[in-house]
């Protein structure tokens, strides 16, 4: 018994000194295992933004714009073993991104391995304090993991909530977008669900990155807090880091801010470079908390002063409103005294970018003819439209191209795609027109990637009815003679009762009627245009019907105007009809997708008629009229005359003395539900 006295003083001091290495670990250390419950006592190496706060948050970034922020572990670590081959190594953190408006943050944050802590020829904003305007190099040596919250196509990002794997780049070796594999039940089948997470949703998310050095195998995962680590990791991929690390190497954070008050939070971190190992679990009792969204609670004193408070507030709102609306006003369009007469075509900026929420990705329908097009709803009434911006750049004076603009938007008819009207901003010219729910007839008739069904024989009748109605108006019953100069399958739009409507009217020529129109710069589609255009570079309305016959066998055969034949030879579709014509077969021309099912003396009707307004010579060509009489009535039509037998369209085609004009784009009106080729009035005259 005499010994206790002495053994318990001993037992004291050892579990002194178990604790004071308890605490030292959870602190964090300086081996190759540490974790931080907060860092409120670490000692970081911190840079630019970065600060802890007195709550134990690591605050990457605050609000102000146009700045980096850099926090690293403050002893380097040695990634390679004494074989100069990558370590394995574990670590996890738990993070948030707060920003002061719903959904909408500025860019994220990245985990880095780098050989250095110093990032001083670093850029903020998308390069996220990491690399500069040369987008890294091999040079960098950089691991880094990054969690996104914007877009950006400079560096190929799949979307604006995405986690990525970079390396020496801010272009991504895999990315994926931001969730979890959850388990569906089903283990012996190894099923899971995948649940998307939003990196800006202000909640903490934890976040794991295991590197197998033997396998060289490297895994991310994400997961909410409240979930354990999913079993199957988000990212997965090869890659050697013996290549990458240097020795030693600095592990930590980095973020970077643009112009959207944006916070970067890190909650906690663990890190551990012992080989099978996985990093030490969080404890997320002891994480510190994220500072309080919105208001504190106020006192019973502010509701005795809310009513004058309010007064005040909502006074002070509207005067910084009105300042603000003006001052957008004043820079973000271009307004002059002569566009008063053109009031009710002109529409605000401010209304356009609200009916596009602000012209977004979400909202992108393609590139049309000279412009990028987007889908809106008008705030005032609900109407769906198409917002289409251009250049301001025309052959003419502005003066005379708005003029011009608003002439075309006094079109009304029910088979004319409606120009609504317009708005000048800076170097762009806004043109707005009637969404057309079904996209082209084009992706009817050619388009395989959709798998769409086949137009039956009383709809393809019908949208060519619908196209010649609208041409007869053009030409004969408007004030003005419209030569459109481009018509064909892909400037037809079908509304959502599959209503035709001729649009695009980019190319169109006006003159009043009785006058003789001038020559002028040959443009149009190769395959569509009339052969007096190569000789004269007259436009007329003759020039219309030719590209309106080529139309009607297209619709009917469903073949492209100039395509191979079986020799691999390019073959004109008004040759490859008039020889079955003149052999008895012209049927075997008709879309086999229509399996039979069409009226046969309409079909021969379509197709007589769109050779009869093909013909080589214009006058030979009907009217509008005449054809519409053709289609009312149905009435049996002629054959076309000799003359057409010494007609080669192929020849022409290829015949020099013209500039073809041929609207390429990169919008795909099948998958956007709209125009591939919106109204744009800056090219061909």
């Amino acid at each position: 018994m005499l010994p206790m006295p002495v053994s318990v003083p001993l037992v004291v001091v050892l579990l002194l000194v178990i604790l004071h290495v308890v605490d030292s670990s959870s602190s964090g250390g300086d081996g190759n295992k540490f974790v931080y419950q907060g860092f409120a006592s670490a000692n970081l190496a911190l840079d630019g933004l970065a600060v802890v706060t007195p709550g134990g948050l690591l605050a990457l970034t605050n609000s102000t714009n146009q700045a980096k922020a850099h926090a690293f572990h403050p002893t380097p670590l040695h990634f390679l073993n004494n074989r100069s081959t990558a370590r394995s190594f574990s670590t996890c953190f738990v993070f948030a991104i707060v920003s002061s408006y719903d959904g909408l943050s500025d860019h994220g944050l990245a985990l880095v391995v780098a050989p250095t802590t110093d990032f001083s020829t670093a850029n903020a904003g998308q390069y996220l304090g990491l690399l500069n305007a040369t987008n890294g190099t091999a040079s960098d040596r950089i691991l880094a993991v990054e969690l996104d919250t914007i877009m950006n196509p400079d560096f190929q990002d799949i979307n604006s909530n995405h986690v990525g794997i970079d390396v020496n780049s801010l272009k991504s070796e895999q990315a994926h977008t931001a969730g979890y594999y959850e388990d569906d039940g089903d283990t012996a089948a190894g099923g899971s669900v995948f649940r998307e997470l939003k990196l800006n949703s202000h909640k903490p998310m934890q976040v794991w990155v295991d590197y197998d050095g033997k396998a060289r195998q490297l895994n991310v995962t994400l997961s909410p807090t409240k979930v354990p680590k999913p079993s199957r990791p988000l990212l997965s991929t090869t890659v050697d880091l013996s290549t990458l690390m240097a020795d030693p190497m600095y592990i930590g954070f980095s973020s970077a801010t643009g112009v959207v008050p944006t916070q970067h939070y890190v909650l906690g971190w663990s890190f551990s470079l012992v080989d099978g190992e996985p990093a030490p679990s969080l404890d997320f009792s002891k994480l510190p908390s994220l500072p309080r969204l919105g208001p504190k609670p106020r006192s019973k004193v502010l509701y005795v002063l809310l009513p004058l408070a309010t007064a005040l507030l909502v006074a002070a709102v509207l005067a910084v409103l009105f300042f603000v609306v003006q001052r957008r006003r004043r820079y973000a369009e271009v307004r002059e005294d002569w566009e008063d007469e053109f009031g009710p075509h002109r529409f605000s900026y401010k209304d356009l970018f609200r009916a596009t929420d602000g012209f977004r990705g979400r909202n992108f329908l393609g590139v049309g003819g000279f412009g990028r097009v987007y889908k809106g709803v008008l705030p005032a009434t609900g109407q769906e439209v198409a917002v289409k911006m251009v250049s301001h750049g025309s052959r003419q004076g502005v003066r005379e191209f708005v003029a011009e603009v608003v002439s075309i938007g006094r079109l009304r008819h029910r088979n004319l795609v409606q120009l609504l009207g317009y708005c000048r901003r800076k170097g762009e010219l806004l043109l707005v027109y009637d969404y057309m729910e079904n996209g082209s007839l084009d992706k009817y008739l050619h388009d395989q990637q959709h798998q769409l069904p086949a137009l039956s024989w009383r709809e393809r009748y019908r949208i060519i009815k619908g196209v010649a109605t609208g041409l007869l108006y053009l030409h004969e019953d408007w004030e003005q003679v419209v030569i459109h100069r481009d018509i064909k399958p892909s400037n037809v739009l079908l509304d959502g009762e599959m209503n035709a409507r001729l649009g695009d009217f980019g190319l169109a020529r006006l003159y009043d009627h009785g006058t003789d129109p001038q020559s002028t710069h040959v443009v149009g589609t190769i395959g569509y245009l009339a052969p007096e255009l190569m000789r004269m570079g007259k436009v007329t309305p003759s020039t219309d019907v030719f590209a309106f016959g080529v139309f009607l066998l297209e619709v009917v055969c469903a073949h492209r105007p100039i395509g191979p034949s079986n020799g691999n030879d390019r073959v004109a579709l008004v040759d490859w009809v008039m020889e079955h014509h003149q052999s008895g077969s012209i049927l075997d021309t008709v879309d086999p997708r229509l399996v039979g099912e069409y009226e046969t003396e309409e079909v021969t009707l379509v197709l007589k008629l769109g050779l009869m307004c093909t013909h080589p010579l214009s006058n030979f060509r009907p009217s509008m009229r005449s054809i519409m009489q053709y289609l009312d009535s149905r009435q049996s039509i002629p054959d076309p005359s000799p003359s057409y037998m010494s007609y080669n369209m192929t020849a022409l085609m290829q015949n020099d003395g013209f500039d073809s004009y041929v609207m390429s784009s990169d919008y795909n009106p099948s998958t956007a539900g709209a125009s591939s080729s919106v109204t744009d009035l800056s090219g061909g005259r």
